[in-house]
């Protein structure tokens, strides 16, 4: 059985940055297209970022677009999500995931495995 579990959730203040990490133990996820969802109160959890398997090409949505970098780090098993420019609608439970199959599983919120979630909260 496969594990993942975020790190570098906080507060921060606007226009700060964060670097959120996904560790995977268990099993490597090599094969897997991996992501990024937001869950903020009161709106439905949003996948910010993915990062497929083959090619290693990546997405955003489009309220990250130019500001958050999603990257992986195949030989540690980690996943990384650079966010800079935070803004307070940023606030919310970051989880990462890992999807077998179709690239646009992670776009259905379909995935095999998912983490727990670390906080990030954005100040004014």
């Amino acid at each position: 059985q496969g594990e993942l579990v975020e790190s570098g959730g906080g507060l921060v203040q606007a226009g700060g940055s964060l670097r959120l990490s996904c560790a995977a133990s268990g099993r490597t996820f090599d094969g897997y297209n991996m992501g990024w969802f937001r869950q903020s109160p009161g709106k439905e959890r949003e996948l910010v970022a993915h990062i497929r398997w083959i090619g290693g090409s990546t997405d955003y949505a489009d309220s990250v677009k130019g500001r958050f970098t999603i990257s992986r780090d195949n030989a540690k098993n980690t996943l990384y999500l650079q966010m800079n420019s935070l803004k307070p609608e940023d606030t919310g439970v970051y989880y990462c995931a890992a999807a077998g199959g179709s690239p646009d599983r992670l776009a259905r919120r379909m995935y095999e495995y998912r983490g727990q979630g670390t906080q990030v909260t954005v100040s004014s």
